[in-house]
């Protein structure tokens, strides 16, 4: 990952997930936020919206998953990174986080923790596939200290971060930063 993005995210670490323009004007105005991640779009207006975070100074990380006209083919990175100019991409598949890699993008591989079975899975995950996980949800504290203690690399979280106390749980967890399409946990 670029040591810039890195530092990005832990000196500010709440990251405004944006899911629609509204969300990314607000983000783009805000002191506060120096990642987006970019939770919406499709092929025909991704780049101008990765174009308009880059103007604002900030990071433009794409959730490559939610593209609206992307194959689920390794050649959707492809796309994303000759055309976005994109620094990273979010993915649940672990394809096109090692796409990324090859690519020189960020690599953001995020996880659903739904049960037992999906947490020891992360254990099986080669160290050096993603740059940082992405851990959903990010409201359990007890799971998430068990996952940064054992991960070997940044660990993020979001999903139904809702205050200042998810925040400061999430962080006191040992995750590296968190987050969150709520507007008003941008500010803390």
């Amino acid at each position: 990952m670029k040591q810039e993005l890195m530092d990005a995210i832990q000196e500010t670490p709440v990251i405004a997930a944006v899911k629609d323009d509204d969300g990314l004007q607000n983000a783009l105005q805000n002191e506060n936020i120096r990642v987006v991640f970019i939770l919406y779009g499709d092929i025909c207006s991704i780049a101008s919206i990765v174009q308009r975070i880059h103007a604002a100074g900030k990071f433009a990380i794409v959730h490559v998953d939610l593209i609206a006209g992307l194959a689920s083919k390794e050649v959707a990175v492809d796309f994303i990174r000759s055309q976005t100019e994109a620094d990273g991409i979010i993915s649940t598949r672990q394809s096109f986080i090692r796409r990324a890699k090859e690519l020189g993008l960020a690599a953001i591989l995020r996880v659903f923790l739904l049960d037992s079975i999906s947490l020891e899975s992360l254990g099986k995950m080669p160290a050096n596939l993603p740059d940082c996980l992405d851990i959903l949800p990010g409201t359990m504290p007890k799971i998430l200290r068990r996952v940064c203690a054992d991960a070997k690399v940044p660990v993020l979280t979001g999903g139904l971060i809702a205050d200042k106390e998810d925040v400061m749980a999430a962080l006191d967890a040992g995750a590296t930063a968190i987050s969150t399409t709520n507007q008003a946990v941008w500010n803390m």
